[in-house]
């Protein structure tokens, strides 16, 4: 779908045949490769997710380290995680043009170099532009494609899917918590951004294996290129052609056309005769300007589709219900980052150090976060129940908790309220499945990049307006309230999805009965 045909592979042969051929189910939806789908995803999930949810151990050296205020060294792991998140409209953008697998390889690469050049950090000013932008903007063009992917490749087991990949946030925060707290001590705060640097760059790997998903069956091969005669002249006719047809050769007149037919026919034979020298360098030029005219054609086509998404009259927003989603998720992401970033400075003040260290309340959320994905996944599956309300009971769960947490200080207390955190925040991995019922699979990359947008704006804002709560009040209570407020606002939104996606039913019908 998103994939681009040099990805894909192209046939040269003939397309009408191509076309008349029934296309088979293909046998890797829900099965086969798909599970390796899921495998790498779960793994970007560790690596980028994860990584962002043990920020907080970072930040601490952070404000040891440079000296400055809450609000101000929060701002580092605040402009990572939403960046990760607010650029997904224009990796939605990449994904058209170039597939899943390189805008994935290409990120993968972007956020290690983020990782590596911190390391040489002189201020937090410093860290603003290589780790929040830099290694943001290549986890985003991580993320949103391992996301993405799993949605193609599965279809009656999506919720399942979608939570065992994302359980890896879940794993990531316990398994990287526990590794940069290790660096850290080991080998200080820089040489552990080093190392991470270097462990990140296994996300090349992970996008390596986002394989496109094709629309024939598994067991049809792709046909590249032939090595025969008739084939290869067909290849450079059509190429010609292509060329012509995309404006790159328009301003000739139309009798040239066939001339440059036989010439490429022509250069053909003179190349199967042993001629190389002229006709094997117009062979070569033939190719180059076919290559260009392919990749204006795939760059034309997916920002026609990433431009109608967002602007056109098949635009994602002229759909109401959607457009409450989003509103939500404006509210919704900061009260889950806020404790991940902000719960070791809250666990000092409160003088529970020594029990924070056998067993940290950030490692708590992220065990049980993993138990409640699976299990809010495998429930939603269930044919009796709707995905709809287990989204809307979880985040309910979720709010009550953040709104309760600033009244706990024992350490056991604090513990169940983060165990039930970490369990309803289990919703994440619904977040796809419900947009995908909201606009469809054709639309799924550019309307989740526009959700996860919308969440990081919140983790963008959330954390910084933690920090600068603290430093007025010099306390973290108020920042809870707050923002467990303002994700009730956004919870009503979703409440008033139905009522609007009933209204739009009736005046609908009412415009098809005037007609």
């Amino acid at each position: 779908m998103y994939a681009s045909r040099e990805d894909i592979g192209y046939d040269f042969g003939d397309d009408s045949k191509a076309e008349s051929k029934p296309i088979k189910p293909n046998a890797n939806i829900d099965g086969g490769w798909a599970w390796m789908i899921v495998l790498s995803s779960f793994f970007v999930h560790i690596l980028i997710m994860g990584s962002q949810m043990a920020l907080g151990i970072l930040n601490m050296e952070w404000l040891e380290e440079f000296n400055q205020s809450r609000g101000l060294t929060a701002w580092v792991s605040s402009l990572s995680m939403g960046i990760t998140l607010i650029v997904g409209p224009f990796i939605g953008l990449f994904i058209s043009m170039c597939g899943c697998r390189k805008t994935a390889i290409i990120g993968g690469i972007l956020n290690a170099i983020g990782w590596i050049l911190s390391a040489y950090a002189s201020n937090v000013h410093y860290l603003f532009l290589t780790f929040g932008v830099t290694a943001g903007i290549g986890s985003g063009m991580v993320y949103l494609p391992a996301v993405v992917m799993v949605g193609q490749y599965f279809q009656k087991r999506r919720a399942l899917a979608q939570g065992l990949s994302t359980t890896g946030t879940g794993f990531g925060a316990f398994l990287m918590t526990a590794l940069l707290k290790y660096l850290c001590t080991e080998f200080g705060w820089r040489n552990a951004m080093f190392i991470q640097g270097a462990i990140s760059l296994n996300l090349c790997v992970c996008g390596a294996l986002m394989r496109p998903l094709s629309p024939k069956g598994s067991s049809e091969k792709y046909i590249v290129r032939s090595n025969s005669e008739d084939n290869q002249a067909k290849a450079l006719s059509h190429s010609a052609k292509t060329i012509k047809s995309n404006g790159v050769l328009s301003e000739e007149p139309e009798k040239k056309e066939e001339s440059t037919n036989e010439e490429v026919l022509d250069s053909v034979q003179h190349t199967e005769t042993g001629g190389r020298s002229r006709s094997g360098r117009n062979m070569y030029g033939l190719r180059i300007l076919k290559t260009v005219s392919q990749l204006t054609v795939t760059v034309r086509k997916g920002f026609a589709l990433w431009y109608s998404s967002y602007f056109g009259a098949a635009s994602l927003f002229t759909n109401r219900v959607f457009v409450a989603f989003v509103i939500w998720a404006l509210f919704a992401y900061s009260s889950f980052v806020i404790p991940f970033i902000h719960l070791p400075e809250i666990v000092k003040q409160y003088n529970l150090s020594s029990q924070n260290n056998i067993f940290p309340l950030t490692s708590i959320i992220a065990i049980v976060h993993i138990f409640g994905k699976v299990i809010l996944g495998i429930i939603s599956d269930f044919p009796c129940i709707s995905t709809w309300n287990v989204f809307l009971t979880a985040n309910f769960t979720l709010v009550t908790c953040i709104l309760t947490l600033p009244l706990m200080h024992a350490y056991i207390s604090l513990a169940v309220v983060c165990a039930l955190i970490g369990f309803s925040s289990g919703y994440f991995s619904l977040m796809p499945v419900v947009t995908e019922d909201l606009v469809g699979t054709k639309h799924l990359a550019n309307a989740y990049g526009i959700i996860i947008c919308a969440n990081g704006i919140s983790a963008l804002l959330g954390p910084p307006f933690a920090g600068w709560i603290y430093d007025i009040t010099q306390k973290y209570d108020f920042s809870f309230y707050i923002s467990g407020l303002l994700y009730m606002v956004g919870i009503i939104f979703l409440l008033l999805q139905p009522c609007i996606q009933k209204r739009q039913l009736r005046e609908k019908s009412t415009e098809e009965a005037q007609v």
